[in-house]
């Protein structure tokens, strides 16, 4: 059977891209051609409502079982396959599916501060034109109705940072063993050694690759008036797409994506303000998480400085920028 030996099932935006590209360098591994399949985020085909923009993305579901396997087809002989959905993680369905089918699979895990990610996550839906509330804490408390709506999974703000509830779960079907998990932190700033690191979990030779693509940082439009009237286009144009052909439907609204971009700065960190109001959100979890894992994550209830490290007492102020420093999405 043409299936994945290994899988890169989370977090979203916690650097799931660049590794899959990383890792996709390595001749002792092949990576399936799309990026995220979501073969196992439905037994079949995918929902036919959502959020807006959720249209489109269903219809990149790779969820025909022989057209998943063809992914893995070409892959030479010896070689490892892999791909990455990092929404598996999320999804309990998504776990008991790969342990179903596939389970002595491999589980890679990327774990980022969840207010971080939340943030990440919000912005890039806000650039896109696709996020009507234009503050990522007022986002976040629109939670709960939008998922009762049958929102996608990327709407989910809070609900996708929750890893000591996923982990939970996924421990409870796979041995730790078939388990690496490490933080977003060390493939930024120790990527040679977390790449080494994930070569030898999945028994493929180290020293092969040594980096990960650079970021490309999602632009943050202001909330001006032609940002208000070319996302409210943006998304009338998602909900006329949902009936149109895949590729018919992209001609709608990549080139008002296009034009939200244009002008953008890049994304400026969170308020400790903005922080201090999500942290409650994820406090209960975090506390799990390191029961689960035997880790500890108190930083991630503290403040952040300009560069993402920990400040030792006084919260950053609003405006400040982040350094040069290259980063992975």
């Amino acid at each position: 059977m043409a299936l994945p030996d290994f899988l890169v099932i989370g977090a979203p935006k916690s650097g799931t891209t660049a590794l899959h590209a990383a890792l996709a360098r390595h001749p002792q591994i092949f990576m399936s051609a799309v990026k995220e399949p979501k073969f196992f985020l439905t037994d079949g085909p995918p929902p036919d409502r959502g959020g807006p923009g959720d249209a489109q993305t269903f219809k990149e579901h790779v969820w025909r079982r022989a057209d998943y396997e063809a992914l893995f087809d070409q892959a030479p002989r010896g070689t490892l396959k892999g791909e990455s959905t990092p929404f598996y993680l999320y999804d309990r369905q998504a776990q008991r599916r790969i342990q179903a089918l596939i389970p002595g699979a491999r589980l890679i895990v990327v774990l980022r501060d969840p207010v971080e990610r939340a943030h990440s996550n919000w912005t890039h839906l806000w650039s896109a034109g696709l996020e009507p509330v234009g503050d990522v804490v007022r986002a976040c408390a629109e939670e709960e109705r939008r998922v009762a709506a049958g929102w996608s999974a990327f709407w989910h703000y809070v609900s996708l940072g929750r890893y000591g509830e996923q982990l939970e779960h996924l421990y409870g079907l796979f041995p730790r063993e078939n388990v690496l998990q490490f933080r977003y932190r060390d493939l930024v700033d120790e990527p040679a050694a977390t790449l080494d690191r994930i070569c030898a979990f999945l028994g493929v030779e180290q020293g092969l690759i040594d980096e990960v693509p650079r970021e490309n940082v999602t632009a943050h439009p202001d909330p001006t008036l032609r940002h208000r009237a070319l996302s409210r286009l943006m998304r009338a144009g998602a909900t006329v797409g949902r009936h149109l052909p895949g590729r018919l439907a992209a001609s709608l609204t990549e080139p008002l994506e296009k034009a939200l971009q244009e002008s953008g700065r890049p994304r400026r960190p969170l308020s400790w303000e903005q922080r201090q109001a999500l942290i409650p959100r994820f406090r209960d979890d975090i506390a799990l998480l390191e029961k689960v894992t035997g880790e500890d994550f108190g930083d991630w209830l503290r403040p952040r400085d300009r560069s993402g490290g920990l400040m030792g007492g006084r919260p950053p102020g609003q405006g400040q920028a982040r350094n040069g420093r290259p980063r992975v999405h």
